[in-house]
């Protein structure tokens, strides 16, 4: 949605978009065969900074996490206190979690998650399983495998009503999901990266970002900017 209405600003300029994983954006951004980074994990984008790959990083916006599933909530996660809280319960549970386990944002988040939860590696299969795939095929999973998995707002909300997996936690301060756009250092295309970081940044990529959403759902699923300072790095 943004970025055609980034092209349609800035005449001669064409973005082509390669959707993957924070972490495999980050490694196109290394080798210098990406310009410009949308992003969602930020200790490795704090890593990929301090190693001299990124010229800038800017807060273009954040939504949440939430973490769902089987109606019948085995592991009573609808009553845990925080998000750690939730994981231990599923394991003491015995009962399934599956992981995109593809080096995404939502991957280092679902690992930082762990770690919280006293886990330094995340516990082996039975109790965790890795689809290695996007989002949307993680939850088609956990929905047919009765299991709980982390989820971006945004992709919940577009297949909930396919799945058969109930929304049991959000809100915890640990599951704050903020994207930076980052210029890559050394890029081809220097100039067109910082055109687009700019827009992505301005008030008018700000109105269509709070916008997005929120009349199907009825619920706002990006606020434009950086989240609250306590919210996470």
């Amino acid at each position: 949605m943004l970025l055609p209405a980034f092209s349609a600003a800035h005449d001669g300029v064409h973005v082509r978009l390669i959707a993957v994983g924070s972490g495999q954006a980050m490694a196109l951004g290394r080798r210098r065969d990406a310009d410009v980074l949308l992003v969602h994990a930020p200790e490795a984008e704090h890593a990929f900074m301090a190693g001299g790959h990124g010229r800038a990083r800017l807060p273009v916006m954040y939504g949440d996490y939430v973490i769902v599933g089987p109606t019948a909530d085995p592991a009573v996660v609808n009553r845990a206190a925080d998000a750690a809280d939730a994981l231990r319960r599923i394991v003491l549970a015995n009962a399934l979690f599956v992981s995109r386990g593809d080096d995404s944002g939502t991957h280092h988040r679902e690992l930082e998650l762990w770690r919280a939860a006293g886990w330094p590696d995340p516990p082996a299969p039975p109790n965790r399983i890795e689809a290695g795939q996007g989002m949307g095929e993680t939850l088609m999973m956990a929905s047919e495998r009765e299991g709980y998995t982390l989820t971006d707002r945004a992709t919940w909300l577009a297949l909930a009503d396919v799945l058969s997996l109930t929304l049991l936690l959000d809100g915890d301060a640990r599951l704050t999901n903020p994207y930076s756009v980052i210029t890559v250092a050394g890029a081809a295309n220097e100039a067109g990266a910082d055109l687009l970081a700019a827009w992505l940044t301005s008030d008018e990529a700000a109105r269509l970002i709070v916008g997005f959403g929120s009349e199907a759902s009825g619920h706002r699923v990006f606020t434009a900017g950086a989240p609250p300072a306590a919210a996470g790095p």
